[in-house]
Formats: structure tokens, sequence, C-alpha cells
């Protein structure tokens, strides 16, 4: 028997990405954003996917003056086109896809018996068929190179339901998420591409804290602050190792698994 300790690669260079390509949906802002600077900074080449274009040039351009090698591709997640765009864009400049980090994703506070069919199917639409479609997409090029790592974006709300705040659909959205990339995972452990998830807590984005300064927001912040076990937001800093771990090849033998990063939140 091989000892395998002895000769495996040194373990931090197996979190090396050099070589790979990775695309981040919704890493214009917020959490795609920090994803795409630690995807990049551990060496991968990354193309930086948002709605607004403006949004992927502004990070593609700080990626850049870092010396990583990268592209702003514009596309929406809840159109199948966009998304075979975004996948033909990406093989055409650099000729493989080797991650891809499904995090484009909407949020809304809603109560039940008054949330509209509209936005119901928005939010279901973007947090849930848009990974679907990446992933389909993503897969298939994978699929076909025998290797690959797909990572989504789910969310501690997939595994609990938040409070004070109603979230129907977010929460149905991301529990769909989580299904999603088990049953992906189990279809496709034996042609090489692994298929995880991360779910954040509270996260402190510039989108929540333009919300924590309204009313409702300090409304509920007393409430979110006395749940979370470790008494503060998770830093979008705080997500950046589990997306390297989860894309590189020391977690090779992980597949359909969550990463829950919230401060203990979930573990009450």
């Amino acid at each position: 028997m091989t000892d395998k300790v002895l000769e495996a690669k040194p373990i931090l260079d197996r979190f090396r990405l050099d070589g790979r390509v990775a695309l981040v949906t919704g890493g214009g802002q917020g959490i795609g954003r920090g994803y795409a600077h630690a995807l990049g900074e551990a060496g991968a080449a990354v193309a930086v996917v948002d709605m607004v274009t403006e949004r992927a040039e502004t990070v593609a351009d700080e990626l850049t003056k870092k010396g990583i090698d990268t592209l702003a591709v514009t596309a929406d997640v809840t159109k199948s086109d966009q998304v075979q765009g975004m996948i033909d864009t990406i093989l055409g400049h650099w000729g493989r896809l080797t991650i891809g980090v499904n995090n484009a994703g909407i949020g809304l506070w809603a109560d039940a018996e008054t949330i509209s069919e509209d936005e119901w199917n928005r939010v279901l639409d973007v947090n849930l068929n848009g990974v679907f479609l990446c992933a389909q997409a993503e897969g298939r090029v994978m699929l076909e190179a025998g290797y690959g790592k797909i990572i989504n974006t789910a969310s501690m709300s997939g595994h609990i339901v938040n409070t004070p705040q109603n979230q129907v659909a977010y929460n149905t959205s991301k529990a769909g998420v989580l299904h999603l990339t088990r049953s992906l995972a189990a279809e496709w452990a034996s042609r090489g591409v692994r298929v995880n998830s991360i779910s954040p807590g509270y996260t402190r984005t510039k989108l929540v804290d333009d919300l924590l300064q309204t009313p409702e927001g300090q409304k509920v912040m007393p409430t979110w602050m006395g749940m979370i076990p470790m008494g503060e937001m998770v830093e979008v800093t705080d997500l950046q190792g589990a997306v390297v771990y989860l894309a590189s090849e020391a977690s090779d033998f992980m597949t359909g698994h969550d990463m829950v990063i919230d401060g203990g939140y979930c573990a009450w």
C-alpha cells in the first residue's frame, strides 16, 4: 500500500488554483466580489459575471490591478441563452472552465399571505432556477473534461426560518439550492464533477448595511445579534477561505456538502 501522506503534495500547494479557470455569478458586488478576489489570489483566472456590466467591469479592474487574469461578463442567470453565452465567452477566451461559483441571488421580505405571484416567481427564478441553469451549463463542460468544481451559494435560511422578518420565498429558494446541490453531486460524482454549497449567515455587505440604516432594519438588528452566538455578522472575508477550499484539489473527495458559516446561528 502506498503512503498517501508522504506522497501527497504539500498541503498548502493543494489549496492553490494555478492554471484553473473560474466564473463567479453575482460577482460585481458583495459576497460574489469577495469570492472573485479570493479565487484570483489563489491563482485562478476569474470571469466576473454580473447582470450589470459596470459592476462586473469594476471588480474585474480590481482583480487586474492585483495581477489576476480576469474577464468581465454580462449575463442574466435566469435566461438560458445568456447563461450559455457566458459559458461560450469564457471558453472562447480561456478554452476551459474548471470552477463555477453560482452566487447570484436576490432577497425579499414579504408575508406569505400577501406576497404576489410575480414576487414569488422572481425570487425562485433567480435564486433557484438561475443556479440550476448555470450548474447545468457548467456541468456539461466539466463532465466532458472529466473534472470540475461547482459551488452554489445557499444560505442558513435554507436550514432554518429566519426571524423576526418574514421571507418565505427566499427561505424556500435557498432550501431548494441545498437539495439541488445534493442531487447534482450524487448524479455527477462518478464522472469527476464535485458539487457543494456555502450557506452564509447574516453577512455584512453594502446592501445589508444600507438596509440596517432603515427603520425596518434597525428593528430587526437586536434580534439578529441576540441569536448569533458570536454576537456579530459574517464578513465577506470570512467566506473566502471556504470558496477556495471547495474550488481546490484539497476538497476533491467532498461532494454534496453544505458549509454553514453563520457565527453559530444554526447551532442553537
